[in-house]
């Protein structure tokens, strides 16, 4: 699920600042977690990150550029063993944030069989896109994902796989085997 709503956000106009905050009750689930990812890059991290990639490879030198305009990257992601191993209360603190008047959800994905929920929504400010957030809870999963600063769609995309986000293919199959 995680998978579309990253795609969702793909297609989204420039993002910019953002100030969601992750509330730090979340780091006592790591002990319950069978899986625990963990991404916290401020800008300074970010930059020195950059530093690593190479500007003479192609694919270093557009997550570079992506980078380039990030305050933030921000992902927490649990997995377990059992359903119930978090509570709503443990997420309430960030879905207050997002049902606030800055915020307005884009996406919804819910499976009644599964109980899978997908979010993305997007902070507005001035008419412009200030900000993303995706929340994506599960029975056995919990994960939030929080970007800042400003990227435009394509380096989003150029981003997976790299800190934590995962890698979404957004080329569309047309069946003659070409994408569109």
């Amino acid at each position: 699920m995680i998978k579309i709503a990253l795609l969702a956000c793909i297609v989204l106009a420039p993002l910019g600042a953002q100030e969601l905050k992750l509330p730090a009750s979340l780091d006592r689930l790591a002990a319950k977690a069978t899986e625990v990812v963990d991404v916290t890059m401020d800008a300074n991290l970010l930059q020195l990150a950059g530093r690593f990639l190479s500007d003479k490879n192609a694919d270093d030198a557009q997550v570079k550029k992506a980078i380039g305009g990030l305050k933030g990257i921000y992902v927490r992601s649990f997995e377990f063993d059992k359903a119930g191993e978090y509570q709503d209360s443990d997420v309430e603190p960030v879905r207050a944030q997002l049902h606030s008047p800055a915020w307005s959800r884009i996406v919804g994905v819910r499976s009644l069989k599964s109980g899978d929920n997908s979010e993305v929504f997007v902070k507005t400010e001035n008419g412009k896109i200030g900000g993303l957030a995706i929340l994506v809870t599960a029975p056995k999963q919990l994960t939030i994902v929080s970007i800042e600063g400003t990227i435009d769609p394509d380096q989003l995309n150029e981003l997976g796989g790299h800190f934590g986000i995962p890698k979404v293919d957004t080329r569309k199959e047309t069946g003659h085997g070409k994408d569109e």
